[in-house]
């Protein structure tokens, strides 16, 4: 996956926004809140994509190679994928989603409505 699937993906989510910041990183967010950036963060030039996940998904990636605690959010489980052979593009996308899922949760019922994110 490169920056501009990546984007294209996250466009497709509902209620999500962009943001260019942070050293020109792909801010994705819903709700005013992060779920996922694509960014140059760490070794080498290569773009990196990070993302929130549940506190089983965290403990399980960082355990493989090629995928890393998230600079600056990893207390907050955060993910960064280094390269591309330790998560296929289409888990990637299915841990974005799980992501602006778990994101979107955390957002007010009132905010969530508004956005069209519950019943």
């Amino acid at each position: 996956m490169n920056r501009n699937e990546f984007d294209a993906y996250c466009k497709t989510l509902p209620a999500t926004t962009n943001v260019i910041q942070w050293g020109n990183a792909s801010v994705w967010k819903v709700g005013g809140k992060i779920f996922a950036i694509c960014s140059g963060w760490g070794e080498g030039t290569h773009e990196k994509f990070s993302f929130k996940c549940s506190d089983i998904s965290y403990s399980l990636l960082i355990q493989q190679d090629g995928v890393i605690p998230a600079p600056y959010l990893a207390r907050a489980k955060w993910v960064q994928r280094e390269d591309d052979s330790s998560i296929s593009d289409d888990d990637l996308k299915a841990y974005i989603s799980a992501a602006h899922e778990i994101v979107a949760r955390k957002l007010s019922k009132r905010l969530q409505k508004d956005l069209g994110l519950a019943d």
